[in-house]
């Protein structure tokens, strides 16, 4: 039995409510998560439902995401429900001109089966085509109702703000890659949203399992999006030794696990929600849990100060832990 309750984002007033604990189905319709049809067909069903009847409210999907696949068994197995569901979605920004963008988000309304997109947005800032245009394009979604808030993902704070000089009102979201193995936007992007309500969307917020306790030097990663992940190199995995440990001591004290604390730290922030994948009902069960788990103020220090000991062999962590945060200076 079940006894607890979603937790919506109250920082940020939207038409919709959102919940801190979303679903993002990045494997829904891939084939590289090795899920398989039976879950494309079947589970990715059974764990939107569970996910609706949980009060989960966010989905995020993309364009991109099993080349259309993705978005068809979203909208599939939301059904009539989609009117309560806050639906996000990504444009991929190939060419991303204003008559590109108007195109796309039709084709993408068209495969999720509803008649607007609760957030539209760009999945990618393009180095060459700015946003002036890309945004003329996403104005005039707004203005026919098709999209009501416009997003970006992966954008620095500097592109972010141009981003919404340019559309002329709020880009309500930057949907970026945030968690205990990487807290980057902690920098400019978690004080600016804050500062003005808006938000910002962390997914790989369990660092794509690493933060769920699972995995260590002798139990390693099966799946092909994990093995070849430098960051599950068996002498990472020795290094995430102390985090995995704080996590399961404050995991203890709730009656959770480490991936429920994991998520709760990170929607501890006002303006922060997360969408963890779910390869099961159950996993999705866990993830919604979490939601409902407030950390003491001394728990969430002493994550985080575990957090800032990590130091990982790989990409931005091979800086160490103080220089990961002031990466992006």
């Amino acid at each position: 039995m079940i006894h607890w309750s979603m937790r919506y984002l109250t920082s940020v007033p939207t038409p919709k409510k959102i919940s801190v604990i979303g679903l993002g189905t990045w494997q829904f319709g891939s084939s590289e998560w090795g899920y398989g049809d039976g879950y494309a067909e079947a589970g990715s069903t059974a764990i939107v439902r569970r996910a609706l009847e949980l009060g989960v409210t966010l989905f995020d999907t993309a364009e991109v995401y099993g080349f259309g696949r993705s978005e068809r068994i979203l909208g599939e197995a939301l059904g009539d429900d989609a009117s309560n569901a806050f639906v996000a979605t990504k444009v991929f920004p190939v060419l991303p001109t204003a008559p590109v963008v108007e195109q796309r988000a039709v084709a993408s309304a068209n495969r999720l089966g509803v008649h607007r997109l609760d957030l539209y947005q760009v999945h990618q800032p393009n180095p060459v085509v700015r946003d002036r245009t890309t945004m003329r394009g996403m104005a005039a979604l707004q203005k026919v109702g098709l999209v009501g808030e416009v997003g970006v993902s992966n954008y620095s704070l500097g592109r972010w703000q141009e981003a919404e000089a340019a559309l002329g009102s709020r880009v309500l979201s930057n949907q970026v890659q945030y968690s205990l193995v990487d807290r980057r936007p902690e920098h400019d992007l978690l004080p600016w949203a804050e500062a003005t309500g808006r938000i910002v969307i962390a997914f790989s917020p369990l660092g794509q399992g690493l933060l769920s306790g699972r995995y260590d030097a002798d139990h390693l990663p099966t799946n092909g999006v994990r093995r070849f992940n430098p960051m599950f190199l068996p002498e990472n995995l020795r290094r995430a030794t102390g985090l995995i440990t704080s996590l399961r001591e404050v995991a203890d004290a709730h009656d959770a696990s480490p991936a429920q604390i994991a998520l709760a730290w990170l929607v501890h922030h006002p303006n922060v929600v997360a969408i963890p994948g779910a390869s099961s009902v159950a996993q999705l069960e866990s993830n919604a849990a979490a939601a409902d788990i407030t950390l003491a103020d001394d728990e969430y220090a002493a994550l985080s100060a575990a957090s800032d000991r990590l130091d990982l062999v790989t990409g931005i962590q091979t800086l160490g832990p103080i220089a990961r945060k002031l990466a992006h200076r």
